[in-house]
């Protein structure tokens, strides 16, 4: 499984790019990225589910796993390109309103920064 991987100052768009569907073949894959972003000390993560149809168990399990470590970390965890197919399994799996999912990935970005300022301020009225 590869991945695309592209790091800025306030978050990594990760990119998963041969697989249709995440199964439980590719999931531990995909929780070891998460790994390596943390190690690095990245708190947002931008999933771009494009490329990916479908997802079972273990990959349901690996997303959310994802967005776990963003929120341990004070992060925002985002889902961009979510296939209607995808999508009715989040759906069914009552995890979609848990997960931040958007339409593109400029929106993901914008929801990224937004979460970064609203964290900000409330740092700020906290520490007055």
């Amino acid at each position: 499984m590869k991945f695309e991987i592209d790091k800025h100052e306030k978050y990594v768009l990760l990119k998963p790019l041969d697989i249709e569907e995440l199964n439980s073949e590719k999931a531990p894959k995909l929780k070891s990225e998460f790994n390596a972003i943390e190690v690095e000390g990245i708190r947002n993560v931008i999933l771009d589910l494009s490329n990916v149809y479908t997802a079972d168990e273990s990959g349901i399990s690996a997303i959310l796993y994802g967005a776990r470590m963003c929120r341990n970390n004070v992060g925002t965890f985002v889902l961009v390109g979510v296939a209607s197919d995808l999508q009715k399994i989040l759906g069914l799996s009552t995890t979609e309103n848990y997960l931040n999912i958007v339409p593109t990935v400029t929106e993901a970005i914008d929801f990224v920064f937004m979460e970064e300022i609203e964290r900000d301020l409330n740092n700020e009225l906290g520490n007055e």
